[in-house]
């Protein structure tokens, strides 16, 4: 007798687990769905004066390429900049990829991608991203973050993390999460006009 109620109660904690789950899986799953927002980015109020909002300078960063070579965000400034965090374990990161891949073809040149991959050394590896983008095709500009100094300094601690920076240098957007195609087309939208 006393085990079958050690079972029952068993089997009522696993039924409470399940639920709990489920609804945290639910709600979880919503943000990757590919349908979070833009949200622009704050800037300092006007003084009263008349005078324009100031707006928030993008912070430059040292990132490394395939042959380690340093690169700097601001040696994109003069271009409008599509700045995306990303893992090749993170799923998420994984589904909105093909946009961004597909964008950056599109545009030819037009607007800067980079793509940059959290090279913590231990989750990810210059070899586990590399591998991903040659695996899939993907011909965006990857650098690596191998001292995670670019993800902190933007406080990219979910991945994937996207910022729009507009051609003069300053944070325009950002999004946390997965984002499709229509988002990221808001997105350069805000930084970019084609040229007619």
């Amino acid at each position: 007798m006393e085990n079958k109620k050690k079972l029952m109660m068993l089997a009522a904690g696993l039924l409470v687990v399940l639920l709990v789950a489920g609804v945290a899986y639910k709600k979880l799953g919503a943000n990757f769905s590919g349908n979070n927002q833009l949200a622009a980015q704050p800037t300092a109020q006007p003084d009263g004066q008349g005078e324009e909002p100031e707006k928030i300078e993008a912070i430059d960063f040292t990132v490394y390429d395939a042959e380690g070579n340093e690169v700097h965000l601001s040696d994109s400034f003069g271009k409008p900049i599509v700045l995306n965090f990303w893992a090749s374990w993170c799923g998420p990161c994984k589904s909105e990829m093909p946009d961004f891949d597909k964008m950056n073809q599109e545009l030819d040149g037009e607007v800067q991608f980079l793509m940059v991959n959290a090279t913590d050394g231990n989750r990810e590896t210059v070899e586990t991203a590399t591998a991903f983008i040659e695996k899939n095709g993907y011909t965006l500009p990857v650098f690596f973050d191998t001292e995670m100094e670019a993800s902190y300094t933007y406080g990219a601690y979910a991945l994937p993390t996207s910022f729009f920076i507009d051609a003069d240098g300053y944070v325009i957007a950002h999004a946390q999460g997965a984002i499709n195609a229509e988002v990221l087309q808001t997105g350069i939208d805000m930084i970019y006009t084609p040229a007619e």
